[in-house]
């Protein structure tokens, strides 16, 4: 699939547009994307968010999110949203201020929470600033 627009972090539709883009063009995006399925397994892993965050595809495709590959992520902030909105099959579009603290220095960056009712994927959106 090529999209006919430069994929934005702040795109409004952006939920279906990760969902229908492959692999590669996932890859290509220049924002970290962390898919995650309904028991919180990552299955969806981008370029950008694997060589910001040092962290391998092998690594982390697999893994919970929120107890293995980035605990600092498990609260009421991130976590918390995405059981909240499940438990209310309610969607789910926030953007939050955050800080990254695992594994490296703590590091300033935006956080996109996307999901919607009976979604295949749930999305942890990471913008860094350069």
């Amino acid at each position: 699939m090529t999209t006919a627009h430069a994929t934005s972090f702040a795109d409004a539709g952006l939920l279906n547009e990760l969902d229908g883009l492959a692999s590669d063009e996932l890859d290509a995006l220049d924002f970290g994307v962390i898919g995650i399925d309904a028991t919180g397994a990552v299955g969806r892993y981008n370029a950008f968010e694997s060589k910001a965050a040092g962290l391998s595809p092998a690594r982390v495709l697999g893994q919970p999110l929120f107890t293995v590959v980035a605990p600092c992520m498990n609260n009421f902030m991130v976590a918390q949203r995405f059981e909240e909105a499940k438990e209310t099959s309610s969607a789910l579009d926030a953007t939050v201020d955050y800080v990254l603290t695992l594994r490296m220095r703590p590091v300033k960056v935006k956080l996109r929470l996307l999901a919607a009712p009976g979604g295949t994927w749930r999305y942890v959106l990471v913008q860094r600033s350069l």
